[in-house]
């Protein structure tokens, strides 16, 4: 793949069709070259869900909410489904149609920050209530993620956490310990495989979303706490080469064979059906694990411990909520910004989504204590315990790479077509190119 390629043929396409929406005059003013206005502050604006389905309800009850307080403003809410939300986006932004508010997480922030489809929102929240009620790590990771200095390009309104997701009852009746270790991770998989009674140890993730579960598994096992290396990515480095190839070797052995094609949906329904052991996703399905298995048989903790005795995370996406160029109502857009990360909305949309909240009040509300799994990673994400792999999300093309492009290949892997060398030796290469394209332009 031609990194180089790629990053200026998408420039020059959004030139070119910015050139042409200018020349047909059409008016529109949806797409990322126009400026939009402020507004009255008055009317209907779209707001586009990143996450739609899972989340549409709270964000309906918050809606309702907000219009409730402010009724001179109508939110027309748009759901997308996660797995489409960066091809929205892309489409949109070149042929029109952008919200005036969307969800944007880090993972994809920079490839629409490149195609200048987002206002700076620095001094606006300069001047707003929420200054100083934002967690400065996850404003850091929003600001980092942009790839633009100190300018930030959304206001972050949740964090997730990679949870370990286990089968308490299964695992007391086989007499086993919590998986705290990847040592014991691997014995509880095998142990609890029973292949022949469709019972299996672990459920690993080989469609869509497969990489990030992988790379989590890589550095959590290798130990190594640092993506780059001088100019360098660390993701193919010999110690990363073995703990994939164990973790692969997992597949069938320990998991069912559907994996290879199972997204997180399917994954999650699959373990819910409580015949699998443990799970890999993040704290965003304990909802449905909790509808499914009830709160005494499953419970969740982060990644294993290494054999170093560190636990090694790669970092999460920040989630946050964008205001589009395009806008044509910028100031009741921005309001409900506001109202959507204060301190009740914030800790009402994260509880139910059983994430870590964004607003430092709504982060200190008592429900977090209470929901265990939610704890233990904030805990593990503030207290020094845990080291964190910082992922590129300030390459435009991270969310390519990390996808569309070799989930395929992560399919092959486990199908033992490419071995674990030849697919992080091909990852490496691209994010090698992408890392010196985004220096070249000046970054960094």
């Amino acid at each position: 793949m031609n990194i180089s390629k790629t990053l200026r043929g998408r420039a020059a396409t959004a030139v070119s069709l910015t050139a042409v929406l200018a020349l047909a005059a059409t008016g529109c003013g949806d797409d990322g070259s126009d400026t939009g206005t402020e507004g009255s502050g008055k009317g209907e604006i779209t707001f586009w869900d990143n996450n739609g389905g899972p989340r549409t309800a709270i964000w309906t009850e918050i809606i309702k909410d907000f219009e409730k307080k402010n009724p001179d403003i109508k939110v027309k809410y748009v759901p997308i489904p996660i797995a489409d939300v960066q091809s929205k986006y892309d489409t949109a932004i070149a042929g029109g149609g952008l919200p005036d508010v969307g969800g944007v997480g880090t993972a994809y922030l920079a490839n629409i920050v490149s195609q200048e489809a987002l206002e700076p929102i620095s001094g606006r929240l300069e001047k707003s209530p929420l200054k100083g009620k934002l967690v400065e790590s996850m404003v850091e990771s929003v600001r980092a993620a942009a790839g633009r200095g100190e300018d930030m390009y959304t206001v972050p309104t949740s964090a997730n956490n990679g949870v370990l997701w286990y089968r308490t009852d299964l695992f007391k009746q086989a007499g086993l310990e919590a998986p705290t270790t990847w040592a014991k991770f691997y014995e509880s998989a095998d142990k609890l495989t029973d292949a022949k009674n469709n019972k299996f140890g672990y459920t690993i993730r080989g469609g869509a979303g497969s990489i990030a579960q992988a790379l989590d598994a890589i550095y959590g096992q290798s130990g190594i706490t640092e993506f780059w290396d001088g100019e360098k990515t660390t993701l193919n480095d010999p110690k990363n080469v073995a703990a994939l190839e164990k973790y692969a070797a997992l597949f069938k052995k320990t998991t069912p064979a559907a994996d290879v094609n199972n997204d997180f949906t399917k994954m999650v329904a699959q373990w819910d059906t409580g015949t699998i052991g443990m799970l890999s996703h993040n704290l965003g399905s304990y909802q449905d694990h909790l509808k499914a298995l009830g709160e005494d048989k499953f419970a969740g903790i982060p990644a294993p411990i290494g054999d170093g005795g560190t636990r090694v995370q790669v970092s999460n996406p920040v989630d946050g909520l964008g205001l589009f160029r395009s806008s044509k109502n910028k100031n009741a857009a921005w309001k409900f910004i506001e109202f959507a990360a204060s301190h009740e909305s914030n800790s009402k949309w994260n509880q139910s989504a059983g994430a870590i909240p964004a607003n430092t009040e709504a982060a200190k509300d008592p429900w977090i204590d209470e929901s265990e799994s939610t704890s233990l990673a904030a805990k593990a994400l503030t207290d020094g315990s845990t080291k964190i792999v910082d992922l590129p999300y300030y390459l435009p093309d991270w969310n390519n790479i990390s996808k569309a492009d070799n989930e395929p290949e992560f399919q092959k892997l486990l199908l033992g077509k490419v071995t674990a060398k030849d697919f992080l030796d091909k990852m490496a290469e691209e994010l090698n190119a992408s890392q010196k394209e985004w220096k070249e332009l000046g970054n960094g």
